[in-house]
């Protein structure tokens, strides 16, 4: 059953406006739901800017130091912070510090537990909607506290790059533990797209790799021992628990915050010497290559993942016509237009890198099934059917190794002259 419509507007900034520009349709019993124009849209036009549901930083990015606003994931290092602490390198310096909008003044702490908040208003939030149920108190640093235990099996067994959090799923049961409506909540997250029961084995197996399930067993177990409820009790058999990681597996999107990546893009704007124009650049591919310490680790955004409504109801494709992004460098997604998009089309985006969408048909469906399980029909896949993949994937990977670590050695060449 297709959510209403008044559900799947609500967390959009401007949820009227967003309803008379585009529509949500069921397609058919594989694709699902769909995300269609009801009007002209313009290429660069924002087509809807939207809140997850519930949000949560990877749990390695916060062992490894990212600070980052527990409510919002805004990043709560300055640039030059940023900057000092990935390079590896304490007495670097920025120009233009002024470019930065982080503001370490309006920090806040929580009073029991001290993790951080970009702000009173994000602090009050996070205690309204989730954070009474999830403070550790005075026990924050505490290995033998149930949440504790269940982050420490969590990162012992879903290793960097992290897609998806325990995290994610606590949130999940601590809102609807403090909702006055409880049943609204659980009718909220009811809307996103379920899987069957093989396909909740193939994503419990992605995530947690050949002895999944017995971690699902111990996670299952550490979930119930932390977070029980009477209201969700679905949620903590092992057979609503499967469903709930599948549904978090699925329907997470990766939300991406940098402090020093909003400094960049805005001195992009400026008219700036020559070589200033070069150290920037050196900075900015600092976010694409891993040069980093063992303690910085090798995760370069302050990135977690999020249940959005909406956003959810996008599909994939190999040529989209639409991308998410966070220029606020917090977790509201802006959904804009990469082509005009006519009337009564559908609005997707790609579950695909810039290079990956550029690879072959062969190698596309091979990324596409192994880590998001489908195959892939959009125009391009099929005008490519009959057509031979010149390049195979063996090479592909190959020629892929080879270009990154050529940049890493350029890289670092240009690093240290810095």
């Amino acid at each position: 059953m297709a959510a209403p419509l008044d559900d799947m507007f609500s967390f959009c900034v401007d949820p009227g406006k967003v309803s008379t520009c585009v529509d949500v349709r069921f397609i058919d019993n594989i694709k699902g739901k769909g995300l269609f124009a009801k009007k002209s849209i313009k290429k660069g036009d924002t087509i809807f800017l939207e809140r997850p549901l519930v949000s949560a930083q990877f749990l390695w990015n916060a062992l490894y130091k990212y600070k980052a606003c527990e409510y919002c994931l805004r990043a709560l290092e300055t640039a030059e912070e940023n900057a000092r602490r990935l390079s590896g390198n304490p007495g670097l310096s920025l120009p233009h510090p002024e470019l930065c909008r982080v503001r370490p003044e309006l920090h806040q702490a929580c009073p029991q537990c001290q993790v951080m908040y970009c702000s009173s208003e994000c602090r009050q939030a996070a205690a309204d909607q989730y954070h009474r149920v999830l403070c550790l108190g005075s026990s924050q640093d505490d290995p033998d506290h149930p949440i504790n235990k269940l982050k420490d099996a969590w990162r012992s067994m879903h290793y960097p790059p992290e897609t998806s959090s325990i995290m994610l799923m606590a949130r999940m049961v601590a809102v609807v533990k403090q909702a006055k409506d409880k049943a609204h909540w659980q009718k909220l997250f009811s809307h996103f797209c379920s899987r069957t029961g093989n396909e909740e084995e193939e994503i419990a197996h992605k995530l947690l790799g050949e002895k999944f399930r017995g971690q699902l067993v111990l996670l299952h177990s550490l979930f119930k021992s932390a977070l029980y409820d009477e209201h969700l009790s679905r949620w903590f058999v092992p057979e609503g628990f499967r469903s709930l990681f599948a549904l978090v597996g699925t329907n997470g999107q990766g939300i991406g915050t940098s402090s020093l990546s909003r400094w960049v893009h805005a001195c992009d704007a400026l008219e700036l010497p020559a070589q200033q124009k070069d150290f920037i650049s050196v900075l900015q591919n600092v976010h694409h290559l891993s040069l980093l310490s063992v303690e910085t680790g090798d995760f370069l955004n302050c990135e977690g993942s999020g249940l959005f409504l909406l956003q959810s109801s996008c599909n994939h494709s190999c040529i989209p016509n639409a991308e998410a992004s966070f220029p606020d460098n917090n977790f509201l997604l802006q959904l804009s237009a990469l082509s005009d998009i006519n009337p009564g089309e559908e609005i997707c985006i790609s579950y695909l890198d810039c290079c990956q969408r550029d690879r072959s048909r062969h190698s596309r469906h091979k990324i596409l099934r192994e880590n998001y399980l489908f195959v892939c029909s959009c125009p391009k896949c099929v005008s490519q059917m009959d057509e031979l993949d010149m390049t195979s994937e063996e090479e592909e990977e190959e020629e892929g190794e080879a270009e990154g670590e050529t940049e890493g050695d350029e890289m670092e060449d240009e690093m240290t002259d810095v």
